[in-house]
């Protein structure tokens, strides 16, 4: 029978190896805690994800089973930041320096980078705690939006999104939802984009003048691997959408039509991926299960990103 394609096959775009984890990083065994709760070391030896660029260029990224943080400098030289008895997931640069970490042991924490130390900034919400926050977004006023995803799923749909402002006000944005992931905002930042990775899709949450949301829905429907996690905006709100198993970023406009896919020339397990270089042209992905930072130049321009925010 005749089919019918909703849209062009996007651009197959390779990306390029840009820094590989040392194998003196490289690590083989779990704390005993994380091993017992069924999460043995990753085959790679470390699981990065959290990319983000500070002003200078440098590239943060986080190692989730062995609670590291690494920065990779512009010319791939790896340099551990921290070490702590945490799950660092995702990690966002303030546009003042400092840098918020989303914990899924923690909270949501701070990285002195200088002194390299890490502690909490908030742990819970109305005395209960969270479920395992996974990552974040700073708006241009200094409100920043995170996910507390845990181990929510179709099966227990109670994964949240709060936004905690820039007062220091603690909200939850949306609730009953089946793991969300990564979240990014688009230019005009009233709409927030958050990946839902056990429903396969990307939501999307219009926010009110008040600070709510109304009319939220499916922006993007996808299908294959274990569906998307971290997300990257461009100048033209294009969303990147790492898609785990299917190793690869998939670029899609602003009206959710795909344009390109990109594809990693390690493994299957691409996480995230975050805007950088001098014209912003460049998209860094992270291949969380070969531990390694990749790179691919885009045809269309990126805009500078959230990340410096």
């Amino acid at each position: 029978p005749a089919t019918m394609n909703l849209f062009a096959p996007p651009q197959l775009i390779t990306a390029k190896v840009f820094a590989e984890l040392p194998k003196k990083f490289r690590r083989t065994k779990v704390s005993a805690e994380r091993a017992a709760a069924g999460r043995p070391a990753p085959a790679g030896g470390c699981f990065l994800e959290g990319p983000s660029f500070d002003r200078k260029g440098n590239l943060y990224v986080t190692d989730i089973p062995f609670g590291r943080i690494f920065r990779v400098s512009p010319k791939a030289e790896w340099e551990l930041i921290v070490e702590y008895d945490g799950e660092p997931n995702g990690l966002k640069i303030h546009k003042d320096g400092r840098i918020f970490v989303a914990c899924h042991k923690n909270g949501l924490m701070l990285l002195d980078a200088k002194r390299g130390t890490i502690a909490p900034v908030i742990s819970r919400h109305n005395l209960e705690g969270f479920r395992g926050l996974n990552d974040l977004v700073f708006a241009g006023n200094g409100d920043l939006y995170f996910t507390d995803q845990g181990q929510s799923g179709l099966q227990d749909p109670a994964g949240r999104v709060y936004r905690l402002s820039a007062a220091g006000q603690l909200t939850v944005l949306a609730a009953n939802i089946p793991s969300p992931n990564g979240l990014v905002l688009n230019n005009k930042e009233n709409i927030l984009y958050v990946g839902v990775t056990r429903a396969n899709a990307v939501w999307r949450l219009p926010l009110l003048p008040d600070g709510t949301v109304s009319r939220m829905g499916v922006f993007i429907q996808l299908s294959g691997g274990r569906g998307p996690d971290g997300m990257a905006i461009d100048e033209d709100d294009g969303l990147a959408v790492a898609h785990p198993d299917m190793g690869a970023v998939w670029v899609f406009n602003h009206r959710g039509e795909p344009l390109y896919r990109i594809q990693s020339p390690k493994s299957e397990v691409v996480t995230n991926c975050a805007y950088g270089g001098a014209d912003r042209k460049t998209l860094y992905i992270v291949d969380s299960e070969a531990g390694c930072v990749l790179s691919a130049q885009l045809p269309t321009a990126g805009r500078k990103m959230y990340s410096h925010f």
